[in-house]
């Protein structure tokens, strides 16, 4: 199995990767089982910041690396919290804060629609001047009743209409079929498949 690190401690990112990339032959570790700090945050589009995380990690540790940079963007608040979403309600803040806040800040707001995104980054070392780099988008609505079980962060108040559900009562299986993660990961690889192709 290809080792690859992957620039994140975020228990529901790293069971969702790693169930995501196990039929592909990939070993996913966790960039804090090798002892590798988190990488400054400090851009104002996902994919900025996701590319810093990947070349972090591959430097530190030799290996290739993935990581991804998403959130969560409404409609009515011009994007917010977008890049922030891990850290809306501030650097302690945890799930429960950060969805308090937005249901306050949506307040009355006649639109609700929002979509996650993902921006996902593979690099080969730190240096790699080709990184694969892919963005996709999940939408939604926001809804202020929490329901379901399963997912993490916004899950529980990001709502789709066309299956009745928020994305927490999926299944994770189904879950990683329709979500911006699983849609990156699958186009990242179906773009490992054509460089292998050619390599």
């Amino acid at each position: 199995m290809q080792k690859l690190i992957l620039a994140s401690n975020n228990q529901g990112k790293v069971r969702e990767f790693q169930e995501l990339l196990a039929p592909f032959d990939f070993d996913v570790i966790p960039q804090g089982e090798l002892g590798i700090s988190a990488a400054e945050e400090p851009y104002h589009t996902f994919v900025e910041n996701a590319l810093a995380k990947a070349r972090h990690a591959s430097a530190a540790s030799g290996l290739p690396a993935l990581a991804d940079d998403s959130g969560i963007c409404t409609h009515a608040l011009d994007g917010a919290p977008g890049v922030y979403s891990a850290r809306y309600a501030g650097i302690d803040g945890d799930n429960a804060a950060n969805n308090q806040k937005l249901i306050a800040a949506l307040g009355k707001h006649a639109d609700r629609g929002a979509h996650y995104v993902c921006a996902l980054v593979m690099v080969n070392s730190a240096n790699d001047p080709e990184p694969l780099i892919i963005q996709a988008r999940w939408y939604g609505q926001i809804v202020d009743d929490a329901k379901g079980e399963h997912g993490f962060g916004y899950d529980p108040h990001f709502f789709l209409p066309d299956l009745g559900k928020t994305a927490a009562q999926l299944e994770p299986a189904q879950k990683n079929l329709i979500s911006h993660r699983g849609q990156a990961l699958l186009e990242l690889i179906g773009q490992l498949q054509i460089r292998a192709q050619y390599a």
